[in-house]
């Protein structure tokens, strides 16, 4: 996930016409659907906050904290221009973070899940979750969804972007490795710099892994926790063949 680190500073250009504000009203309401009583004033933390856009909307939500962690330092920087004495971000990966506190809320968007390549590595972050969760918590989180992802099968993608100082131009050749439900995402990136005509360039990869209910299942059951619904992303619709995103709601039970 270093990878991350590398285009930290383009992040919010790739990312400017995301919904954050409606995203994360979708979330409140799931919260909402399964909670008996209202978090508000509760604790939230935000696992892989990226520049913390979602977690400082979260904390209008009236949440008394909310706190955002990142593996990337580059995230993190720019995430905590967004601090206060209610907003705090750190870097920390969700595999073994430790805050000695628990939280009513855990969300994990943008596909964190999915970046959890390895049965271990899965399974870790989930354990990590339940240790941090009130009983009754709520943990939401999103991940890219296999009977979709087997579909309608990963494809050659070109994306253009610009603002007033760069044009960026992102191109993604993706394979399946389909014995380990993963997918590897290349990535080229080129950047021009429109005050001096400066070319540059990035090249990354993604390794995304998809996963199946069934297995999320028997992975969130072994944590102490149940699962109270999953939905095509946005949208309260059971996941089908088309939902490649799909959001998931667990609950902690002792």
């Amino acid at each position: 996930m270093k990878v991350f680190d590398m285009y930290a500073e383009y992040y919010n250009l790739l990312y400017a016409e995301k919904k954050y504000e409606e995203e994360v009203g979708y979330i409140d309401s799931l919260i909402k659907r399964y909670t008996k009583k209202s978090p508000a004033k509760g604790r939230l933390l935000d696992i892989g906050c990226g520049t913390g856009k979602h977690a400082s909307l979260f904390l209008n939500k009236s949440y008394s904290c909310v706190i955002g962690i990142d593996i990337s330092e580059k995230m993190i920087n720019e995430a905590k221009k967004l601090e206060h004495n209610k907003l705090k971000f750190y870097v920390k990966d969700g595999k073994s973070f430790d805050f000695d506190l628990k939280f009513d809320v855990i969300t994990s968007l943008f596909h964190v899940v999915s970046y959890q390549n390895t049965n271990k590595d899965i399974s870790q972050f989930f354990s990590n979750v339940s240790n941090h969760l009130n009983n009754n918590g709520i943990f939401i989180f999103d991940f890219w969804y296999g009977p979709a992802v087997l579909t309608d099968k990963p494809s050659i993608r070109v994306k253009r972007y610009e603002n007033k100082n760069i044009k960026l131009t992102r191109i993604a050749e993706p394979v399946i490795i389909s014995n380990k439900n993963l997918v590897e995402v290349n990535y080229e990136i080129l950047i021009q710099n429109k005050l001096d005509n400066g070319l540059s360039k990035l090249n990354e990869k993604h390794i995304m892994r998809y996963f199946f209910i069934p297995e999320l299942e028997f992975l969130i059951k072994g944590n102490n926790m149940k699962i109270m619904g999953s939905f095509e992303w946005m949208t309260l619709k059971e996941p089908n063949f088309n939902s490649w995103y799909v959001v998931m709601i667990a609950k902690k039970i002792i």
